[in-house]
């Protein structure tokens, strides 16, 4: 299933580092680490979007067991 293209401005769902894609979902080769909750930096030209290409490998905020 393919994942979800987010829009800069938009809060990142996880903390990750987020791969930017060109206007038809093409890679850039760029990346950006994001904190969970903060929002989406501005992409380098119009038209990018993020998704996620590596979630941060941590237990931050999840439930103890």
């Amino acid at each position: 299933m393919p994942q979800k293209r987010m829009t800069p401005g938009s809060k990142a769902p996880a903390s990750a580092q987020y791969e930017i894609l060109g206007p038809r979902g093409s890679r850039t080769g760029e990346e950006r680490t994001v904190v969970r909750g903060e929002p989406l930096p501005p992409t380098p030209k119009a038209g990018e979007t993020y998704r996620i290409a590596d979630r941060t490998k941590n237990a931050s905020g999840r439930k103890r067991r």
